[in-house]
């Protein structure tokens, strides 16, 4: 990678860290984490970096094996950026980084965007808390479509919706969804204001939206 800075150091994490360590690297892998998007999509998910750095952080992304440009189709022919195989091997680093991060202060202000609620969604889901849960669940989050599947203890997430209908649907946005799971907001309250629709099994929503309990606060 012509150009970029080296910490000229063999170890493993210096090597890593030259690949994705510049600022909003390791950013712009998380908004891919959950499936491709189109650069105004990335964009959007990262409102505080600007179009040109997140440009740069493309190409250095794609240098270094991270990062591919694909398409999406048919039958619309959409560029889109995708993590390639390696990428995906830094999904257990997003996560472990994701857990500790969640201990620390919050900053003033801001939003999660959707794809770093869906990372915080599977960086705490609890299989104590979800017990026997078994269930197929749709979040539907604006324009943004997961599907989350609970069984055996284990969460999995994906991007998109199920092709056969799931044991229920969750219409919401990302705030409500962060203070239904995060800050202790009632499904009832949620359902009551609007912000929040159900269908199928409300029972199997609540359980769901139980299984994240919020991380405690480092007290050092």
């Amino acid at each position: 990678m012509s150009g970029k800075r080296t910490y000229a150091d063999p170890c493993g994490v210096a090597r890593a860290l030259g690949a994705v360590g510049e600022r909003w690297a390791l950013l712009v892998v998380r908004e891919l984490l959950f499936g491709p998007k189109r650069f105004s999509d990335l964009s959007r998910g990262l409102p505080g970096m600007s179009q040109n750095v997140l440009s740069q952080r493309l190409r250095e992304l794609e240098e270094a094996g991270v990062v591919r440009r694909g398409r999406l189709g048919p039958p619309a022919s959409i560029q889109v950026y995708e993590l390639t195989e390696r990428g995906q091997r830094l999904e257990p680093v997003l996560l472990a980084l994701s857990a500790w991060g969640s201990r620390l202060p919050l900053p003033e202000g801001g939003q999660l965007s959707v794809d770093a609620l869906m990372l915080a969604l599977r960086s705490t889901f609890d299989p104590a808390a979800a017990g026997d849960l078994a269930a197929r669940v749709e979040l539907r989050l604006g324009d943004d479509r997961f599907r989350v599947e609970v069984a055996g203890g284990e969460l999995s997430l994906a991007r998109g919706a199920f092709p056969t209908p799931p044991d229920a649907i969750l219409t919401t946005g990302p705030a409500t969804l962060r203070g239904l799971v995060f800050a202790g907001r009632k499904t009832a309250d949620a359902l009551r204001r609007g912000d929040l629709h159900i269908d199928g099994d409300r029972k199997v929503a609540d359980r769901l939206l139980r299984s994240f309990p919020r991380p405690a606060a480092d007290e050092t």
